[in-house]
């Protein structure tokens, strides 16, 4: 038997239950066993005792106790093997703009999710293996974007890696910019907009709400150029990361993202030729590398993007940081 060891919650895998990360990676283990370590208090999370349904957040650590061989083993039950279609390995290698031994970074299109979910078979994370290359270890997802969001993607190329970049993302140790085209232009210039965000409660699926007693969420703002006041071009630096965290916080602003009807309804579209697609795309990041020092990538805009940014003769190529002289602390 193993003994004690540890483990760290990734990014997409925030959210989760946690019997369900033990099922996803101790399949072997089974829910009554499970139920007994956790009652003991031989498993802890980020050094507390929990329970089964408790809810799970990037970057946290899970002590695990010795588990038995066939308890880390994997089901012997038969597996379907889904075939990644040569058209689909294309693309995710199209999609690749920064890659070492290390770390592999997409600029992800929109409308391609990053994980499976009912109804969703075609992921990131299910095409992942396209980009193995000659490399000992399937690609990990560190972080994740919604799927119509454009833009920088992060992958771990080895368990190592994952495990320093999510521990970057948990403590903040990232920099992350945000454009996005919106309706209206918002009061000020620049700012930051703290507003609390909670699942907003019934069956409406994955949506946020601004809630008194929601999750702290903070996300910085500044306008890059404006159209007459019918459009604006922001970028947005998100603190903490949150579900949807820049879309409702430009809800907030009272200048609701082209094309997001999730959160705006009929107030997300303007008339003209402008694509319905959402406007948001992860620009850039900055954050420590796994082999040490910085890992900076931006990356350009996707099609519909381009083409609004020429039809408001906005800068497409701008790579100037927004925020650096803003105080991240």
């Amino acid at each position: 038997m193993s003994g004690v060891s540890k483990e760290y919650v990734t990014d997409n895998e925030a959210d989760w239950r946690l019997d369900k990360w033990f099922n996803v990676h101790f399949p072997g283990l089974s829910y009554g066993r499970l139920s007994k370590i956790l009652r003991k208090g031989e498993v802890r999370v980020d050094g507390k005792r929990v329970k089964a349904s408790f809810r799970l957040e990037g970057g946290m650590e899970i002590r695990l106790p010795p588990l038995g061989k066939e308890e880390r083993s994997v089901s012997n039950k038969p597996k379907m093997v889904r075939r990644i279609s040569d058209a689909d390995a294309a693309i995710m290698r199209e999609m690749v703009i920064y890659q070492d031994n290390s770390v592999i970074v997409l600029n992800k299109l929109p409308g391609l999710a990053v994980q499976g979910g009912t109804g969703t078979t075609r992921h990131v994370d299910g095409m992942l293996e396209a980009l193995q290359g000659d490399g000992e270890e399937k690609p990990k997802l560190v972080h994740r974007l919604d799927k119509d969001t454009s833009g920088v993607l992060v992958i771990a190329r080895s368990g190592k890696a994952a495990k320093e970049l999510t521990e970057s993302f948990r403590n903040r140790r990232t920099n992350k910019i945000y454009w996005a085209l919106v309706k209206g232009k918002p009061s000020q210039q620049e700012g930051a907009v703290q507003a609390p965000l909670d699942k907003e409660p019934g069956t409406r699926g994955e949506r946020m709400a601004v809630s008194e007693n929601g999750k702290r969420a903070i996300t910085d703002f500044k306008v890059m150029d404006n159209a007459s006041g019918t459009v604006t071009w922001m970028a947005f630096r998100p603190i903490t990361g949150r579900t949807h965290q820049i879309r409702v916080h430009a809800t907030v602003l009272n200048t609701p993202i082209l094309g997001d009807g999730k959160y705006a309804a009929k107030e997300a579209f303007i008339d003209g030729p402008i694509s319905k697609k959402l406007h948001l795309h992860a620009r850039s990041i900055e954050i420590d590398h796994p082999d040490g020092g910085i890992l900076s990538v931006q990356a350009p805009l996707p099609t519909h993007m381009r083409e609004s940014w020429n039809l408001f003769d906005f800068d497409a190529n701008d790579d100037t940081n927004p925020f650096e002289d803003v105080d991240n602390a």
